[in-house]
């Protein structure tokens, strides 16, 4: 007579949970990604306030395109004209995104800003 089996062998069970515990060790360094630095405004006396701010306003459409002064632009040549002409705005720049543009495109206009020397950014959903 066979002897029946009573005892459930462990081994494979934890050797799987020691190789997702390797996965989880290497992979979450890895997550920790740096967001986009933002300063929070400090209080201004409405005295030191400008009367109009000059910001180059950038539209970002449904379709990922860019408009700046209602006039398409490509994304080739978006750095070009954006360093161009953020000479003529000193107070930084507005985008403009659609709520279905992506953030992709949002975040390549982002980074072609600071290239071009912006130093301050807003952001707002139209």
């Amino acid at each position: 007579m066979r002897d029946t089996f009573n005892e459930i062998n462990i081994t494979p069970l934890t050797d799987i949970f020691l190789v997702l515990l390797i996965i989880m060790m290497v992979i979450a360094p890895l997550l920790d990604q740096q967001g986009i630095s933002l300063t929070v405004p400090e209080n201004v006396e409405q005295s030191q306030v400008k009367d109009e701010p000059q910001i180059l306003t950038i539209v970002v459409t449904h379709n990922d395109k860019y408009l700046i002064n209602n006039e398409e632009v490509s994304p080739d040549l978006l750095g070009t004209v954006l360093s161009k002409e953020i000479k003529n705005y000193p107070d930084g720049l507005l985008i403009q995104a659609d709520g279905d543009s992506t953030h992709g495109a949002v975040a390549k206009l982002m980074d072609k800003a600071r290239y071009a020397g912006v130093k301050a950014i807003s952001i707002d959903q139209i």
